[in-house]
């Protein structure tokens, strides 16, 4: 029985007894008074598990009482692959949104490591081996970050103080937290808005401020929370739905074949190669945008309203290379 099983066998040696004598343990887990002693050890030390040595009972138990407040053996629910996919989880985390988790999971963390390192590799080794490449990712500041994710789990509302890039001015709202979305490297706030009467999405490092309000949010149905997230295309939602075709060079098909722009999308192969794709929009500009990264293997076919927005893009975007 390798170290991790044994640990497992400990645990459930303590949680079935009142007390466990060594003698039990030493015939149980098969292994010397050394190799025990320093189990313990690491348990107690590394792991923080609260066993204590009962001499009247003349053996170890899990300490009781209010003063200890910790679960046994907290980190040892985990086998050594599930440490692993949980570091490598918060990893991400962390680069996604750094000092999103590090105060609060530092404790988690500290025994996911040592259930690691109980293996083969080192809790180092497995975290600086997975990167999130978070290319155009704009930062958010963890005050702000900290005050929604409590508004959002607390069902209360918001007083944000938000910027208009396109505009290029502030506006206060009142809004009623729903989700967080984290969309093309960005984290993104699904909120009703009090002033709007409507669902908006709140980029949230344009959030100047934000401060809890002593009210309840708004709640906010299941099917209007779907319909906010995949009614349009990308981070824009709307009613009214429309729907475009796109055709693809044949070229740009052989990647575009393997993509995923819309849960809905219809993808049509064409007898010469090119790929014609089929996909719901509520707003325009980001599938424009996305549309004119393909450059000259991409057509709108339809809308007649989008095609010509792509090519007075087109246009204007060629007037600077004249």
């Amino acid at each position: 029985m390798d170290r991790t099983e044994r640990f497992y066998k400990i645990d459930h040696l303590l949680h079935t007894n009142v007390a466990v004598p060594i003698e039990r343990f030493l015939a149980e887990l098969e292994v010397s008074r050394a190799t025990f002693k320093r189990d313990m050890e690491y348990l107690r030390d590394r792991l923080n598990a609260p066993i204590e040595w009962d001499r009247s009972a003349g053996g170890y138990r899990y300490a009781h009482g209010a003063a200890n407040k910790q679960q046994p053996l907290p980190g040892l629910w985990f086998n050594a692959s599930e440490a692993y996919a949980l570091l490598m989880m918060q990893a991400l985390l962390s680069e996604m949104q750094p000092g999103l988790l590090g105060p609060h999971i530092a404790p988690l963390q500290a025994r996911l490591r040592a259930v690691i390192e109980a293996g083969k590799h080192t809790a180092g080794d497995v975290q600086s081996r997975v990167k999130l490449l978070n290319v155009a990712a704009r930062p958010v500041a963890d005050k702000n970050f900290e005050v929604v994710a409590a508004a959002l789990l607390g069902r209360q509302r918001l007083h944000i103080r938000y910027y208009n890039r396109a505009r290029n001015d502030f506006s206060e709202r009142e809004v009623s937290p729903q989700l967080l979305l984290h969309y093309r490297g960005n984290w993104y706030l699904g909120a009703w808005c009090h002033q709007q009467e409507a669902m908006r999405s709140f980029s949230m490092d344009a959030m100047d401020q934000a401060t809890l309000v002593a009210k309840s949010s708004k709640p906010v149905g299941k099917k209007e929370l779907d319909g906010f997230v995949g009614q349009g295309y990308g981070i824009f939602a709307g009613d009214k739905v429309q729907w475009a075709t796109l055709r693809f060079s044949e070229e740009r098909a052989r990647w575009v074949s393997r993509e995923l722009w819309h849960p809905k999308q219809k993808l049509t192969p064409q007898a010469d190669g090119s790929l014609l794709m089929q996909l719901p929009f509520t707003d325009p500009r980001e599938l424009a945008m996305d549309i004119l990264r393909q450059g000259r293997h991409a057509e709108v076919l339809e809308p007649t309203a989008l095609r010509e927005w792509v090519a007075t893009e087109l246009r204007a975007s060629l007037k600077q290379y004249e």
